[in-house]
């Protein structure tokens, strides 16, 4: 199970930490990532980390503001987003894939509910 959290109002130009809790698998194995959906579009990549927190990477359009990390201790892993834009609203997803940290959704294999951010112009 996974779960996020951390979601929010905040606006344009500020920063938001989500997090997302992991249970009933073994967390350490496991490699993690973010997509958002916003309204009328398609769930889109964010952000993967793998197993050991020691690889990641980003989407184009968050590269340079947001930062994936992940504690395996805590079984959490984290997005942290600077320099929100109106355009970062979405609900965002965490997931987990056993094997791989691509872009693509289906390469995922557990995933959470969502948690929404909003930014204001």
């Amino acid at each position: 199970q996974l779960q996020a959290c951390g979601g929010g109002l905040v606006q344009n130009g500020g920063s938001l930490r989500l997090s997302c809790a992991a249970s009933g698998l073994t967390f350490s194995t496991y490699n993690m990532g973010w997509f958002r959906q916003a309204p009328g579009k398609e769930r889109m990549f964010v952000a993967a980390v793998n197993w050991s927190g020691g690889s990641t990477h980003y989407a184009d359009s968050v590269k340079g503001r947001f930062t994936i990390f992940r504690d395996n201790a805590k079984n959490t892993v984290y997005l942290q987003m600077n320099s929100l834009k109106p355009e970062d609203t979405a609900l965002y997803y965490c997931a987990a894939a056993r094997y791989g940290m691509g872009a693509k959704a289906i390469g995922y294999d557990y995933w959470g509910l969502g948690t929404q951010v909003t930014v204001s112009s």
